[in-house]
């Protein structure tokens, strides 16, 4: 017998997000059924909104960057117990067969991985519903252990932003000696900044905006590159084995390419569409790489939660109420956060 639940919702891509109540299923033999206590907001949970891509379904609840405790467990649920710190992030479901799934890599499931909210669950087909919300059931292979370090609230983030540029950091070997460059300081870019430092990289932050330089230090570059600078881009020229770009517009971004070293690779990671004009010629010349990333898998993200715990890394939040969501989706379009939203779920108990 399902249940229902209060929520935030959007009922349509004009409308502003407001209170809901959605139904969640009974808990099957696997689920694992989740107080949320803190969920982070995404830059992509205002493109679904927003109907940006033009698959939404609405009412729409966002939320993926999932962080909460253990309230009940399925009879067949042997890796969580009641009370456990857990998080859940983008993915809820995959056909768990597929070559991709079978190496632990269910984001790119091939028959269709199913997502945390404005997708349909592949037993019932009813839709899924994110985080903004006072519980969520979900299978306990996709469900993830908080170590006891982190706080709960900065883990939010580590959900998607934190998991988006550790999976290219790993994917590409980086490690001690390793020269990294991030493209962007923003939600992704922070945690870019942050993870490469930890894995012993030498960083540089690309930026756009001078102001950027203090904070980029303290969140672990060691050198930040004005990107309309031509003099300091020729002064990085091969130097890069790996660009991670979180910018989430279209740019232009032949200019990077010479920053690689020979063998290098840029991995696009904040935006998804066409590239007007890309020049593939210094990538042939060079053998450099043009490459894209989507979050990870879960070992992957559970490998990613333990890093952060063994290393103290937090995402840098503002912590908000859900009643100011639509207002910090306005600040959001605005890139003014720093540098990620978190929203304190208790407030979902409070008069809207």
């Amino acid at each position: 017998m399902n249940y229902r639940v209060k929520s935030y919702a959007a009922q349509s891509s004009g409308s502003l997000l407001a209170p809901f109540q959605i139904e969640r299923r009974s808990p099957r033999t696997d689920d694992v059924v989740i107080e949320i206590l803190y969920c982070g907001v995404c830059h992509s949970d205002v493109h679904n909104v927003h109907n940006d891509w033009g698959n939404a379904n609405y009412p729409m609840v966002p939320g993926h960057e999932i962080i909460g405790k253990v309230l009940a467990v399925g009879a067949g649920v042997s890796r969580f117990q009641i009370g456990d710190r857990v998080g859940v992030g983008c993915l809820v479901a995959s056909c768990k067969h597929c070559a991709p799934c079978e190496h632990g890599q269910e984001q790119y499931c091939q028959n269709g991985a199913t997502y945390t909210y404005n997708h349909q669950d592949p037993i019932d087909g009813s839709r899924t519903y994110g985080g903004y919300s006072e519980t969520i059931v979900v299978a306990q292979d996709f469900v993830l252990k908080v170590p006891d370090s982190l706080d709960l609230a900065g883990a939010a983030p580590l959900l998607c932003a934190g998991i988006t540029t550790y999976s290219p950091l790993r994917h590409w070997q980086v490690g001690q000696g390793s020269k990294v460059a991030i493209v962007g300081l923003g939600g992704l870019g922070h945690m870019g900044l942050k993870l490469a430092k930890a894995m012993g990289a030498e960083v540089t932050l690309f930026s756009r905006s001078p102001g950027k330089e203090a904070d980029a230090r303290r969140l672990g570059a060691d050198h930040v590159v004005m990107s309309t600078d031509t003099a300091q881009m020729t002064a990085v020229a091969g130097k890069f084995d790996l660009i991670i770009n979180t910018v989430p517009y279209k740019h232009d971004v032949n200019p990077y390419i010479p920053t690689l070293a020979s063998g290098g690779t840029m991995v696009m990671v904040g935006y998804l569409g066409p590239l007007d004009d890309f020049n593939t010629g210094p990538l042939v010349f060079s053998r450099k790489a043009l490459a894209g990333s989507l979050i990870g898998g879960i070992a992957e993200t559970q490998e990613m939660l333990d890093f952060c715990g063994q290393h103290g890394i937090h995402s840098d939040i503002e912590l908000i109420r859900i009643q100011d969501i639509n207002h910090a989706f306005a600040r959001l379009l605005k890139a003014d956060v720093k540098y990620r939203f978190v929203i304190d779920m208790a407030s979902l108990k409070e008069p809207a």
